[in-house]
């Protein structure tokens, strides 16, 4: 429960630093002069480089054990954040914002360590409370940094120089968290990974992580559709974090902080919502196996895409925010329903798979993008399609199968860590009925 606690704390001030800048959009915008297809490339830039480094961090906690992949990037992505307050000019800007993006990457470790430290009965819902809670810190940015601006100016800072002095809170949080990670964490329930290698303690069948792992699970037709159904869901959530805020802006003359309330309510949905995709998905198994699973992850990715095609048409904010609420509760939920599926896809190559997936998302935050600035900036056009593309995408999630001798094998290491869980509750007639 440490790793549960500190993985998902990372996972926050991550995803806080990440989008720091976002809801301070308009007055970099106004500094810079900043035009719509240059606001479209900073958004493609935030996103953009996690692809890579996500690729890359899922081999390494297979390697390395993500207590060391996790408390370098906190160090490392704490660089670009501070150092985004030195930008002069939007070329600057642009690469620091490029640079940020790599922190994005937090999700992958943050999964795989709940993964590798809860049983299968309840692995699900570990990984979605995690992942929700972190996902939060895109919310909770979206209202506390114009706050944090609001507190700079009271001092008599000018705007151009407040907003530089805003992002060393989400910096310095981020070296804060990984001397705690370091401190405090593991990289699974026996020890760390050097040390048990050391010991002749075998990890995950013998690899060492890094491209053998990566090829495995590249080899694997069901990573790549949870590779697009996590671009459909993940990729439209870090794309609504970006724009949000400037949506509301410049539709409904919103002021910077009623702006950021309204986008922020997004982000906070992931405090639960992602959470209850995760335990929705390890009910369901408990009754029809991993089907089940890619049977609700269908059902949630129907409900986002219809609800992003209202959200497009909403004409006043009070309707916009509903339908934002609406449509953003069933795409945190898919989010966790991707990632309550998982484990179970190749567990000898986890790293690879939670890496290759996790980029999806970043490549449909990337694509997202690249829609906006084909439709000139249109936001409400943008909308129409990624809702479309969305509902499309949801087949992929039903065309996800296992085999039979696959089932069977998860349905043993199911029951067993169930059993487990009753034998090492007291002696009562209810706990002995508990199911995990």
């Amino acid at each position: 429960m440490r790793a549960f606690h500190l993985t998902w704390l990372a996972f926050f001030v991550c995803f806080f630093a990440w989008f720091a800048v976002a809801p301070l959009m308009p007055v970099i915008k106004t500094e810079f002069g900043l035009s719509k297809d240059q606001i479209a490339n900073i958004n493609i830039a935030a996103v953009a480089v996690t692809i890579l480094i996500r690729l890359l961090v899922g081999p390494l906690c297979d390697k390395y054990g993500p207590r060391k992949t996790y408390t370098a990037l906190l160090v490392l992505g704490a660089i670009p954040v501070l150092g985004i307050a030195l930008a002069q000019s939007y070329a600057g800007f642009l690469f620091f914002r490029l640079a940020i993006g790599a922190i994005g990457a937090s999700f992958v470790i943050t999964q795989y360590h709940t993964s590798v430290m809860f049983a299968p009965n309840v692995v699900g819902t570990a990984n979605a409370a995690a992942a929700g809670w972190g996902n939060a810190g895109g919310g909770v940015t979206q209202t506390l940094m114009p706050l944090v601006l609001a507190a700079v100016l009271t001092f008599g800072v000018e705007q151009t120089l407040g907003w530089r002095l805003s992002m060393i809170v989400p910096g310095v949080l981020m070296l804060i968290v990984a001397v705690l990670y370091w401190k405090y964490t593991q990289d699974c329930p026996e020890g760390n990974y050097k040390e048990l290698r050391e010991k002749g303690v075998e990890i995950e069948s013998g690899k060492k992580g890094g491209l053998a792992v990566f090829l495995a699970a590249s080899a694997n037709y069901r990573v790549w559709m949870l590779f697009v159904t996590y671009g459909a869901c993940f990729g439209i959530e870090i794309f609504i974090h970006n724009i949000a805020a400037s949506y509301y802006v410049d539709k409904f003359q919103l002021d910077l902080k009623s702006a950021g309330l309204a986008a922020g309510s997004f982000g906070l949905l992931a405090l639960f919502a992602r959470a209850l995709g995760g335990i929705l998905s390890d009910r369901i198994a408990r009754l029809k196996g991993l089907d089940g699973r890619t049977l609700l992850l269908f059902a949630l990715m129907i409900g986002e895409g219809l609800g992003l095609l209202w959200f497009s048409s909403a004409d006043s904010v009070a309707l916009a925010v509903v339908a934002m609420l609406a449509f953003g509760l069933c795409t945190h939920m898919a989010c966790g329903a991707t990632y309550a599926l998982v484990p179970f896809i190749d567990r000898k190559s986890l790293g690879g798979v939670a890496g290759i997936i996790g980029a999806g998302g970043n490549v449909g935050a990337v694509a997202a993008g690249f829609v906006m600035k084909g439709a000139h900036g249109d936001i409400v056009q943008t909308f129409t399609i990624l809702g479309s593309a969305v509902v499309l995408s949801s087949l992929c999630a039903i065309a996800v199968r296992f085999s039979q001798e696959h089932k069977t094998r998860e349905e043993a290491l199911y029951q067993q860590a169930v059993a487990e869980r009753a034998s090492a509750m007291p002696a009562t007639p209810a706990a002995a009925m508990e199911p995990g």
